[in-house]
């Protein structure tokens, strides 16, 4: 037992040291993004039911790092701001397979191949999507909203209006999720903000699930596990896409699963599958999908990458020779082969990465109860809500409604803090739920 502990440890610290450099990297690139490309300012792309809005908004979504929970209320968001629902298919399909963070991971584990792959696949399936989506749904888009229509123009106004618990006070219902404190400072204090207190919390859940369990099934299994399924052909990927659907985590967080199923004999093209299948769907989105856009929208999303998905893995195991990408891989048993990296700035960047996930963990709670207030507010229990991201799409929805002055959103709580002249329950609950997020009532 003591040996098996020992091993799975020594798996955990050797994948974490593999990835963390180029986790960290990626980090600053999506910090830096979301500094100079704020979300407000992609709406404006993705308005008309044509394939050139289908292509923006895979091209908009490949790079932005959102998490799978968090593209699902930005998505939506897109749509009831007027975004075509092809548009917002697109964008909801070709997001959460990739991002620039998962991008630099992916290289650090699985190779330059797959780190091709990775955005080329979901540039496609996403303009795949929204084009069937713009040929088969015939319903119309939400109508825009005045783009104006979230702001005030006096001051008093602007600065009684409030934001959610981390800080987001912007009311248009297009923008992403802007924290106070990252937007204090210069661009690097801005960048570094969001991309190891906000993006690193966001994923940091299903990022420590992915390695735990990627170092267990190192340990637990042969190494020639799923060697007997080789020569099954799509078969096997069926069986990769069955186990992939289901299953909430993360594009981060896949990559070290996919690396240890790669070396347990998983061919190249059923590990794709599962980069693909992972994070872009899960019960969460898909019931969402069909509450907002229709059930039409959801099976063009859900067939959209299913078929995808079994397509360019046939492709990848048909066309690529598997010496070549297997070449690439991180011999997670053979420490100290194939090292791209000193060691010492492996340990420091590991180091680095703990160190902010800790620290982000207790000063995200620690702003959060020093700046909500806790009087004169009606209490709700709002169930969901798992990111910056889903505090931010609640915050601004909400502040839509007239007679709402004030939303303040706690997702470690699961509270929202509502302050106004006219306050209406039923119209909250309305808004909450349909924008994928469960209404309790009050506290």
């Amino acid at each position: 037992m003591i040996d098996f502990i020992i091993n799975y440890l020594n798996e955990v610290i050797y994948l974490l040291n593999e990835m963390a450099p180029w986790l960290i990297l990626g980090l600053l690139f999506a910090g830096l993004l979301k500094v100079f490309f704020p979300e407000e300012k992609v709406t404006r792309y993705m308005g008309q039911s044509n394939t050139k809005s289908a292509v923006n908004a895979s091209l908009l979504g490949i790079p932005m790092p959102l998490c799978s929970c968090g593209v699902i209320p930005t998505g939506i968001s897109f749509f009831r701001n007027g975004a075509s629902k092809g548009a917002t298919n697109s964008f909801l399909i070709s997001t959460p397979q990739t991002g620039v963070d998962s991008i630099f991971a992916t290289y650090s584990m699985l190779g330059w191949p797959f780190a091709l792959l990775r955005p080329i696949v979901a540039f496609v399936t996403g303009i795949v999507g929204g084009i069937l989506t713009n040929w088969l749904v015939k319903d119309k888009p939400a109508a825009p909203k005045n783009p104006f229509a979230g702001f005030k123009l006096d001051t008093e106004a602007m600065g009684k209006k409030g934001g959610s618990a981390s800080g987001a006070s912007c009311q248009d219902e297009a923008c992403g999720c802007h924290e106070q404190p990252a937007r204090q400072g210069n661009t690097f204090m801005r960048a570094t903000h969001y991309a190891f207190i906000e993006l690193l919390q966001d994923i940091a859940k299903w990022l420590i699930i992915g390695f735990l369990l990627a170092a267990l099934i190192s340990v637990v299994l042969p190494d020639d596990f799923f060697s007997r399924f080789q020569g099954w052909g799509i078969l096997e990927i069926l069986i990769i896409l069955a186990a992939s659907i289901p299953l909430y985590v993360c594009a981060t967080g896949s990559i070290p699963i996919a690396a240890v199923l790669l070396m347990k004999g998983v061919s190249p093209g059923a590990a794709l599958v599962f980069l693909m299948a992972g994070p872009a769907t899960n019960v969460a989105t898909m019931t969402v999908i069909g509450n907002t856009m229709g059930r039409k929208s959801l099976f063009v999303y859900l067939g959209t990458i299913i078929g995808g998905a079994v397509l360019f893995g046939l492709l990848t195991n048909w066309l690529i020779p598997s010496d070549l990408i297997l070449s690439h891989i991180v011999h997670i048993h053979e420490h100290g082969e194939h090292e791209m990296l000193p060691e010492w700035l492996q340990v420091s960047s590991s180091v680095l990465l703990v160190g902010s996930l800790i620290f982000g963990y207790f000063y995200e709670r620690f702003e959060k109860g020093k700046k909500v207030p806790q009087v004169n507010m009606t209490k709700l229990k709002v169930e969901g809500m798992t990111c910056s991201h889903c505090e931010a799409s609640v915050t601004r929805n909400l502040l839509k409604l007239e007679g709402v002055d004030e939303v303040f959103a706690n997702k470690n709580t699961s509270e929202v803090q509502v302050k106004g002249t006219k306050i209406n329950l039923d119209e909250i609950e309305k808004i909450i739920n349909e924008i994928g997020y469960q209404y309790k009532g009050e506290i």
